[in-house]
């Protein structure tokens, strides 16, 4: 590899509180130097950033990818490219897979399979329990040594609470992250929008606001009892975010997300029927999309995570009632978040941290930070740059996007892993 310097840059390190315009040289895919001014070897790549910003490589938490067993609506390498023009460089991917990730060969063979492309770093996770059937737990031990960044039966809430109390308690000996997807499956079920006005006036069964709190307060007993550390998935109701608020001052080893959908839509998305609004857990109502924004700012809810949840059309293109849950996100998550910067909500360092080093932090990566001799697993974007969201413009093989055309600002201008660009945008 050749030596390249990017210059005239607006560095960012959310990690240490730098944000400086400078410069950053990387060589053998590392990051070799970086500061004001650096030394220019000979023969360097010169990258003129013309102030825009460059920050450590972003780091999604929650993807789903249909590789293997549902190819059709995502493979890996379409994935993995929605995620470098989204500027992610390291996905967590979640075990939902078909057959799912509950073994170390099912485990090796998506690590595997993702090395092969050599481009966004892919974590799996593991299965909480073998077969995300929720009776029995899979072989936590086995599958932490082969690799498992966290534990999660993904989609579903594991709802028997004396399994999840045996997975807290193995979980905490081990230190491993326990995963949860936050809803009381009994009242959620059936379920196909948030529960309120909207849904009776569309006349579709609604999932409460109160299956979230309430499976996230009983796992929070179970964490008392076992000090295990537990993660809430995609939290989206004031009164989860206010439980986990309390258990963090309490000291528990409490920690969660949210998504970009989350923060920036209600409930009214779904007007018209409009599937690619179905969305799990459902788009809210106002209150609590303010609270998830509040949760952000006072640093309640620790990451951003895009739940990049690809369906194909005729999986969409159904009544409400029928259509699959999901949107897709991982390539317009950050300037769907940056909302939070351009409204003045949160600082920009403020937010990049929920972006790239608290993920990594919590899965335990070598991720996140601008730092000598780290990968140089870095990326570039205009912070300001206007652009509008369409389905044709993506690169995701699935186009089930909740931000049709909208307008945002940010666009990531290029990827870096190990070294290596990945996505370079060309107007």
């Amino acid at each position: 590899m050749r030596p390249l310097l990017f210059t005239a840059v607006r560095l960012l390190d959310p990690a240490t509180g730098l944000d400086a315009p400078g410069e950053l040289l990387v060589q053998q895919g590392r990051i070799a130097a970086f500061g004001p001014s650096v030394d220019r070897p000979d023969g360097v790549e010169i990258v003129a950033g013309e102030g825009a910003c460059l920050c450590p490589g972003l780091v999604d938490m929650r993807v789903h990818f249909g590789e293997p067993g549902t190819e059709h609506k995502e493979r890996l390498a379409s994935g993995i490219r929605a995620a470098a023009a989204g500027g992610v460089t390291s996905v967590a991917v979640l075990p939902n897979t078909r057959p799912p990730i509950d073994d170390p060969a099912m485990l090796e063979f998506v690590a595997r399979r993702a090395r092969q492309l050599k481009s966004v770093k892919v974590y799996p996770y593991a299965a909480l329990t073998k077969g995300l059937e929720g009776r029995e737990l899979a072989e936590l031990a086995l599958l932490k040594e082969a690799g498992a960044v966290a534990f999660t039966d993904a989609e579903q809430a594991l709802a028997d609470a004396r399994v999840m109390q045996r997975a807290l308690a193995y979980a905490s000996a081990l230190d491993l992250l326990v995963v949860q997807h936050p809803e009381e499956p009994s009242l959620a079920s059936g379920g196909v929008v948030n529960e309120g006005a909207i849904a009776v006036r569309l006349g579709l069964r609604g999932i409460p606001a109160i299956a979230e709190v309430m499976m996230v307060e009983r796992d929070l007993h179970l964490v008392r009892a076992t000090g295990a550390r537990y993660h809430v998935a995609h939290i989206s109701t004031r009164a989860a975010i206010d439980a986990v608020r309390r258990a963090k001052a309490e000291g528990l080893r409490v920690t969660c997300e949210t998504t970009p959908h989350h923060l920036a839509l209600n409930e009214l998305e779904v007007e018209g029927y409009r599937t690619f609004a179905k969305v799990s857990p459902p788009l809210r109502a106002e209150a609590d999309r303010e609270a998830v924004v509040e949760g952000l700012v006072d640093g309640t809810i620790d990451v951003i995570a895009s739940d990049h949840s690809p369906q194909d059309q005729d999986s969409k293109r159904l009544p409400m009632a029928q259509a699959e849950f999901g949107v897709i996100g991982v390539e317009t998550m950050l300037p769907v978040s940056l909302r939070l910067v351009h409204e003045g909500q949160m600082s920009l360092l403020d937010l990049l941290r929920k972006l790239t080093v608290a993920p990594a932090d919590l899965l335990g990566l070598e991720a996140g930070r601008l730092a000598q001799g780290a990968a140089a697993d870095l990326t570039l974007f205009d912070a300001e740059r206007p652009w509008k969201i369409t389905e044709a413009g993506l690169s995701s093989l699935a186009k089930n996007t909740a931000f049709e055309g909208r307008l945002v600002q940010g666009r990531v201008l290029l990827t870096m892993v190990d070294g290596r660009v990945v996505h370079r945008f060309t107007a």
